[in-house]
This record gives C-alpha cells, sequence and structure tokens, in this order.
C-alpha cells in the first residue's frame, strides 16, 4: 500500500498552511489537493510553495468534488457550513474527512453523523494529544469531586479568533459535564455582568479572554472553600494541531465508516 493521499480545504489560510506542512514533512503521507473558495487569491497558485515547502506542482482548485474523488483523506479546519458541505463530498467519495472546524452552535453538526455513514469522520474541538489528555483528565476529576468544587473553564487565544468561547474551551466544557453526568447546555454560564447573584452550584462557567497573538491557552479550574486545583494546556505553535490532524487521518485511513473524535484516535476513549 503506498501513501495516504491527503488533501487540505482552505488551503491558504494560516492553519490550512500549517496543515500542508505538517503533510509534507510526515512520512506515510502525501500531499494530492488544495482547495479554496471561488474568488480566492490563491487560486491556481503552488499548494507547496503558498506553505513555504517548495513547488509540488499541485494547483490550489475551487473544485472539491475533483480534489476529493483524488485523494485518500480531507483536513478540514474551515468554517461550520463549509464543513457540512466538504461532508457530503467525503461521504459521496468515501473517504476520510478529519474536521477541526470550532464554532458549531448548538446542533449544527447533526448532518455528519448522517455523512459518517459513508465517511470516516474524526471531529474534534483540538486536536492535540495534550488537550486530549487534558480533556480525560478533566472528566476524571469532575466525577470524583462533589458540588463543593466549582468548576470554571478559562481560555485565552489571538485576537482575531472569531468564536468564543472556544471550541476547545467547549471540549472540556463537555468533559467536566460528562463527569458530573450533567447537560452542558442546561448547566453552563457563558456571560457575567453587572448583578449577577451569587453563582448557582453546579454549573460550569467560561470565561473568555482574546488578544496579541496567543494561540491557544486553557485552564480548567475547580475550586472549593480554603483549595483549588487548576489543570492546564498552553499551545505554543500551530503545528501541533495540525500534526494530530494527520495523526487522525493515518487512523481513520482503513477504519469503518462511523463519526469519530481524537479520543479515539489516541486510545483514551472509556
Amino acid at each position: 500500500m503506498g501513501d495516504m493521499r491527503i488533501a487540505v480545504v482552505g488551503a491558504a489560510g494560516r492553519m490550512g498552511k500549517a496543515l500542508i506542512q505538517a503533510v509534507w514533512s510526515t512520512p506515510g503521507v502525501c500531499l494530492s489537493g488544495g482547495v479554496e473558495r471561488e474568488g480566492s487569491h490563491a487560486l491556481g497558485q503552488d499548494l507547496g510553495e503558498i506553505a513555504g515547502v517548495g513547488h509540488l506542482g499541485i494547483p490550489i482548485s475551487d473544485d472539491p468534488l475533483t480534489v476529493f474523488a483524488n485523494t485518500d483523506g480531507v483536513l478540514d479546519f474551515t468554517a461550520p457550513q463549509a464543513s457540512l458541505a466538504f461532508a457530503e463530498l467525503a461521504a459521496q467519495a468515501r473517504i476520510a474527512h478529519i474536521i477541526g472546524t470550532t464554532g458549531w452552535t448548538e446542533g449544527q453538526d447533526e448532518p455528519l453523523k448522517a455523512a459518517a455513514r459513508h465517511a470516516r469522520i474524526v471531529k474534534s474541538g483540538n486536536m492535540s494529544l495534550g488537550v486530549n489528555l487534558l480533556a480525560n483528565l478533566v472528566r476524571k476529576a469532575a466525577a470524583a469531586l462533589d458540588t463543593d468544587f466549582d468548576i470554571e473553564v478559562l481560555e485565552m487565544h489571538h485576537r482575531h479568533k472569531v468564536d468564543a468561547p472556544s471550541g476547545t474551551a467547549l471540549l472540556l466544557g463537555e468533559a467536566a459535564a460528562e463527569g458530573r453526568t450533567i447537560n452542558l447546555e442546561e448547566k453552563s454560564v457563558r456571560v457575567r455582568d453587572g448583578i449577577t447573584g451569587a453563582r448557582e452550584e453546579g454549573t460550569i462557567g467560561f470565561a473568555t479572554l482574546r488578544g496579541g497573538s496567543v494561540i491557544g491557552e486553557h485552564s480548567v479550574i475547580f475550586a472549593a472553600d480554603g483549595e483549588r486545583i487548576e489543570l492546564a494546556h498552553k499551545a505554543e505553535d500551530r503545528s501541533l494541531f495540525a500534526k494530530g490532524a494527520v495523526k487522525a487521518a493515518l487512523w481513520a485511513f482503513d477504519k469503518k465508516p462511523g463519526y469519530y473524535s481524537m479520543a479515539d484516535v489516541l486510545g483514551l476513549s472509556d
């Protein structure tokens, strides 16, 4: 069996370039195509040159159908609506679709489960090993600690990030909610302003910071009277997310169609 062919959608973006670099530098995979939206300045440019890895002879296209028909997997860190459209094409092509897209609204990703009947979809709010290990620890801590311990999720990202809380913060909040066997949507507190009253027992709070060039910092705080436990992760290089996505693609290559997470990829699913 030859190298796994991987295409990158949103190829000209910051994450797109990091994904191209990660595929180019990883044994066992090769770049097969790149996709950008219609009208993008990057259309027709060489996939390797735009990412700084040299000429590859692969022009960036606005025709995902053709690209998907000639690849084994797709790496996708775009936007929810685009990812849904790409998932339909991945199902038609019966390939692996690795989704690191964030900013999903409640229930918006439900169509992905239908696409996963034919595609191997791996979706995660964060593709790094460290964050997924952190989520596993958060789940176990939340299960072990009773509601005397309040749970707060704190995150900071660069000034250009458009969604809040981050996908990673929500991933960690979901882990805490699973540990507590509660529904995150019913128990999360996203905004505090003015006279809010005392903190409601059993809720999970989120705090969001934005500024500078911070790639991603997340902490989950378990706070009780007289003591506090903090579990944290700091991302110092965007490439760690890209490397995680390539790892997910290689893992999904020979799997049955289905809807998977990074916990499955990393063997952290209980």
